[in-house]
């Protein structure tokens, strides 16, 4: 008789009879398994791949090339820089040795003229003020250098038609940091006009008159150069290119050489004030003014003692300005001499210069 148990064991035996019997076929038979696919049209064509393989190889090239490029880049800046800085310290050197004779040359002149008394300086002119004292005569200097033209001026009272002003009014009313009085003049109806050729600011005041007598026409050109002398046709001085200047006698210097001073201008006055204005071979200006109490010919100074001075302070070319009462030196806005009519005289022309 058969238990319930057995029973419910052949039921499972039965139940997975056949799957058993199926595992059992399937592990006695094994068919290959092969997967066939056409891949070939979607292989990749060798085309772009070799032109990769090929762009790949020339960039390489290309790197290589550009760090030999950034190196030789580098060192050839390393070498301008040096380059550079070597023709630098070349300019600067050549510069300081072509300014050392002009710096030997000014402390020679300035040590004949002691230690200035005050300066003025800028970028536009540098004023040197010093006092002498030869012996028979007391005298101011200025030694001047123009660095820019335009530092020096002439001025001319009102419009030229007889108007005349002191030089420190002169100096007031352009604002200049110097001043001396310039040409000489002449009185007429109680008017004073400049004395013959006179130009300002490049135009003949009256027109060109051929020097005369002892007469000397004196100023600066376009260069900033002093320019005088005797003149016989326009012509003639329009050569130098005068920018203004104005007339009076006699010439004391020319090319570092004394010229012969006329007897008259020896004798009438003998001593006196006066105002002089000269210049260096490397074109500074000397300026001095000779001190005295009167214009009666026992004060002062004569032409020949201040050629003599002047000469011995190396100046090259120098003119008498107008002298005795007009002699005038103004510095920082101060009247430097004495004027000998106790006060400044009114002129109509002066030269001026800023700062």
């Amino acid at each position: 008789m058969m238990t319930p148990v057995k029973r419910v064991n052949r039921f499972f035996m039965l139940l997975t009879a056949p799957l058993f019997g199926l595992l059992l076929c399937l592990w006695l038979y094994q068919p290959p398994l092969e997967l066939k696919l056409n891949t070939a049209p979607f292989a990749a064509d060798p085309g772009p791949v070799n032109e990769t393989a090929q762009l790949k190889q020339d960039l390489a090239v290309a790197k290589s090339y550009a760090a030999y490029t950034i190196d030789s880049i580098g060192t050839s800046a390393q070498l301008y820089k040096q380059t550079t800085n070597a023709m630098n310290t070349l300019v600067s050197t050549a510069t300081a040795q072509t300014s050392r004779p002009e710096r030997i040359y000014n402390r020679r002149i300035s040590s004949r003229l002691g230690i200035p008394a005050d300066v003025i300086s800028s970028d536009r002119i540098t004023i040197e003020l010093y006092r002498l004292n030869p012996g028979n005569y007391t005298a101011y200097a200025m030694k001047i250098k123009l660095k820019d033209t335009s530092a020096m001026k002439m001025s001319l009272a009102g419009d030229g038609t007889g108007a005349s002003e002191t030089t420190l009014q002169a100096v007031n009313r352009y604002g200049a940091s110097a001043g001396i009085n310039a040409g000489g003049f002449a009185d007429q109806n109680g008017k004073r006009y400049p004395l013959s050729t006179t130009i300002v600011g490049g135009e003949y005041l009256y027109g060109f008159e051929p020097s005369y007598k002892d007469l000397s026409f004196v100023g600066l050109n376009k260069s900033g150069q002093l320019i005088g002398g005797k003149f016989t046709s326009r012509d003639q001085l329009d050569q130098l290119e005068p920018v203004f200047g104005a007339t009076f006698v006699p010439v004391l210097l020319k090319n570092q050489s004394k010229t012969a001073i006329p007897l008259k201008w020896q004798l009438a006055p003998k001593r006196a004030p006066r105002t002089i204005i000269g210049n260096y071979k490397d074109n500074q200006l000397l300026i001095l003014v000779a001190d005295g109490y009167n214009e009666n010919g026992n004060s002062g100074a004569t032409l020949a003692e201040l050629q003599d001075k002047l000469y011995n302070l190396g100046v090259i070319d120098a003119y008498n300005l107008d002298g005795g009462g007009s002699s005038s030196m103004i510095f920082r806005g101060k009247v430097i001499n004495k004027p000998s009519d106790g006060n400044l005289r009114r002129v109509p022309t002066n030269f001026l210069f800023f700062k």
